[in-house]
């Protein structure tokens, strides 16, 4: 199939939750037929509630500023599926992208008429077969593999890593994970293996006592990032300079909350044995959009993907360091699987103004939703993204969140390379 012909099939295999199909068998059925691509290389597989994102930007970076050929696995994208398979820090070629969707599509319709598949591999089970095949081809040395919901029965814990790191664990995709964080911790503590050393990130103490019991069921002694002397030396909104146990790192990624995932990034890389003039000179070049982006300078817009409470919270304290006495417009949209209410009270009473909108997907609530679940005497509504920006009038701090696809509309409409408007 052509590329646009392949993400047109991966969509009509249902969104990624609620086509979520959690369990490992049709990954290692499918994996087999495609020759075990997901045991070639080395993997560094992260699980976590926020943050697994922004530590695996880290790694990767880091990683191949060691001199690794790196692969990166990720999800959701913000504006094209083949964001989600880098190889050597660069998406995948759309070509490539649709030549390994081929592979996967047809050895799922071969297992189909064997009735060796009940159905087909859903769309994120497909797109991590699809990423395997190309680190494989790519002989990529170390690939950093990010879970998509949980972990113990994710489709991309059919690995055995090399190491296994596990950010902060909070409430998110209960419905799926249990509705108490010890509940969740175990699903996510899921992706730790016998003999795999692990990093934990810092957790509440619910969540921690899960990961340390599983962790002694396995034999595993983890690295726990908060024991590390993390000192902040200065920062700003466009990041961090810290000392992470004598190592001296700038971390790019805007907000506090990226201190933790920068002190879990540097244990894990240290548990690598990757030296720390690496670890400094990958975390210096590391992106990751669509996390307190700015998008835009004047007006000035900040995006952000806050898509549950932690964070909402995150982002929250990032507005009132850095940008006390602004302005604030708040453009806000959401899926229907989120806290709307208390992601509302947290970042609402910050703005002088609250534009409720819709991501451009068949997951979000219309506007007259949200304004059921969150009402507020100053929301104004507008059915998507261009609506919403003309509602705005004299605009001083932007800031459009609440949906990680809302985010890569604002992250495309506003990047002159893809026809967007210059700032």
């Amino acid at each position: 199939m052509s590329y646009p012909d392949s993400v047109r099939y991966l969509y009509a295999l249902g969104n990624e939750i609620r086509s979520a199909k959690l369990g490992l068998d049709r990954m290692r059925v499918l994996l087999e037929r495609l020759g075990h691509p997901e045991r070639r290389g080395r993997f560094v597989h992260v699980a976590g509630t926020n943050g697994k994102g922004s530590t695996c930007a880290l790694l990767e970076s880091a990683l191949r500023a060691a001199g690794h050929r790196t692969g990166l696995f990720t999800s959701p994208h913000l504006i094209e599926p083949t964001e989600r398979i880098r190889i050597a820090g660069r998406p995948v070629s759309p070509a490539d992208f649709a030549a390994a969707f081929d592979q996967v599509h047809a050895a799922a319709l071969r297992l189909l008429a064997e009735r060796r598949l009940d159905h087909h591999p859903s769309y994120f089970e497909t797109v991590t077969a699809m990423g395997f095949l190309l680190f494989a081809e790519a002989e990529t040395g170390y690939t950093v593999l990010e879970v998509g919901l949980g972990g113990r029965l994710d489709a991309t814990n059919v690995v055995h890593p090399a190491l296994c790191a596990i950010t902060r664990i909070d409430y998110d995709h209960q419905q799926f994970l249990g509705d108490t964080i010890e509940q969740i911790a175990a699903e996510k503590a899921g992706i730790l293996k016998p003999g795999v050393p692990a990093v934990f990130g810092p957790q509440r103490p619910e969540a921690d006592a899960v990961l340390a019991a599983q962790a002694r069921r396995l034999g595993i002694e983890p690295v726990r990032a908060a024991e590390q002397n993390v000192e902040i030396l200065s920062e700003s909104s466009g990041g961090t300079l810290l000392r992470v146990s004598g190592l001296e790192v700038f971390c790019p990624l805007a907000g506090r909350h990226q201190v933790e995932n920068a002190a879990t990034a540097v244990a894990a890389l240290r548990q690598l044995g990757i030296p720390g003039e690496a670890i400094a000179e990958g975390f210096r070049a590391a992106r990751w959009p669509g996390r307190l982006q700015r998008v835009c300078r004047s007006p000035e817009i900040l995006v952000d993907g806050a898509h549950n409470v932690n964070g909402a919270e995150a982002l929250a304290a990032h507005l009132r360091r850095f940008y006390a006495g602004r302005r604030i417009t708040l453009v806000y949209g959401s899926m229907r699987d989120k806290p709307v209410a208390a992601i509302g009270r947290i970042l609402f009473p910050l703005a002088e103004t609250v534009i409720l909108t819709a991501p451009d997907t068949d997951r979000a609530l219309s506007p007259e939703e949200l304004t059921r679940l969150a009402p507020e005497s100053r929301l104004l509504q507008a059915p998507n993204l261009d609506a919403a920006w003309e509602l705005i009038r004299d605009p001083d701090l932007v800031v459009i969140t609440g949906s990680l696809f809302l985010a890569g509309e604002a992250i495309r409409r506003w990047d002159p390379a893809r026809g967007g408007f210059s700032c």
